[in-house]
């Protein structure tokens, strides 16, 4: 009945892991600049 299936489920759990890494890797981060808003009361 289990035939292997828990470590079939791994496999696919680490390719799946695998892609995501390689893929997070590539994407650029985002930087966001906060603008300061200007003192009114001066």
């Amino acid at each position: 009945m289990a035939d292997n299936f828990l470590e079939k489920q791994r496999q696919d759990y680490e390719l799946r892991k695998a892609a995501w890494l390689n893929n997070k890797k590539r994407m650029p981060k985002v930087k966001r600049k906060l603008e300061k808003p200007v003192d009114e009361s001066l």
